[in-house]
């Protein structure tokens, strides 16, 4: 198992032990304190438990090496993983946006001051977590870490609506009750957009799509680098887990041998593979460049 895929592990651990506890607090704090904002905040902390898990499966099973029935890897495990977490952050949504408007047209007793200190704390420690995680994502290039680490955004945000919301009833009074329920509504309107911005780059990821700029002038300064290499031409990349496989086109003197451009195939694909530990394997096409 790759380091990268051994720190993307250990960050799960953290989220689920996180998202338990919080859960937990959340749920406890909200029936007592009169606030279904917070019981809602306490159904999506939930949610990522679960989904928190799918993050630590997705990992250990992308992680496996490539076998003989899978010769890219298992990688594509996690933005299939990803899709079953926005499917998690979706239906979440949908009962805090159901449950809200319940609770809108339902009388009830105004939250209590202290559900505002919990709140207050949540905030924080989500928006720790939401750093920390999206810190490993980055460094990991793992997709479904950050998926897991926009789930902490999200509890963050509707943890800070509950906050607005229940101020606003204490502020106003009884007649203000509900602004807790309507910030919970609010919030659920934030956590579908986020389930959005995870979708996006996970599709893009199983579809194969042109994104990775930043690999691509990696894989060409170090490729026309060798002397051998007049040019690099295609350079496809496609990313599995947190690796990267690369097709790629390079042109040679039109006058070397067979032998010759294959051996400086396998040179630039082994600086390749030495200079950029993210690439698990790279395809050579040599072509002759004639205007030599």
């Amino acid at each position: 198992m790759q380091p990268e895929s051994r720190e993307a592990i250990r960050s799960s651990y953290f989220s689920i032990a996180g998202n338990a506890i919080l859960a937990i607090v959340k749920a406890i704090t909200g029936i007592f304190g009169n606030s279904y904002a917070l019981i809602a905040d306490a159904i999506e902390s939930t949610t990522d438990v679960f989904s928190s898990l799918l993050v630590l499966f997705g990992l250990k099973y992308s992680s496996k090496p490539a076998d003989e029935n899978h010769p890219y890897g298992h990688g594509k495990a996690e933005p299939l993983i990803t899709f079953l977490i926005v499917g998690f952050l979706i239906v979440s949504a949908t009962v805090i946006a159901y449950e809200s408007i319940a609770n809108i047209r339902t009388p009830h007793e105004v939250p209590e001051p202290y559900t505002l200190i919990v709140l207050a704390i949540i905030i924080i420690i989500k928006e720790i977590f939401y750093r920390f995680i999206s810190k490993k994502s980055a460094e990991t290039k793992s997709s479904v870490l950050k998926a897991d680490a926009w789930h902490h955004r999200s509890d963050a945000i509707t943890s800070l609506m509950a906050f607005i919301g229940i101020s606003i009833a204490l502020i106003m009074g009884k007649g203000y009750a509900n602004a807790d329920d309507w910030a919970a509504l609010l919030a659920s309107g934030f956590i579908i957009y986020n389930a959005y911005l995870i979708l996006r780059p996970a599709l893009g990821e199983i579809m194969d799509e042109h994104m990775y700029e930043d690999i691509e002038e990696k894989v060409r300064k170090v490729a026309e680098s060798n002397p051998g290499v007049v040019e690099t031409e295609k350079c496809y990349i496609r990313k599995t887990g947190m690796t990267y496989h690369i097709d790629l086109h390079i042109a040679v003197d039109a006058e070397i041998t067979v032998k010759a451009g294959h051996e400086i195939a396998h040179r630039v694909k082994d600086q390749l593979l030495e200079k950029i530990p993210q690439i698990a394997d790279v395809l050579i096409h040599v072509e002759p460049d004639d205007e030599i």
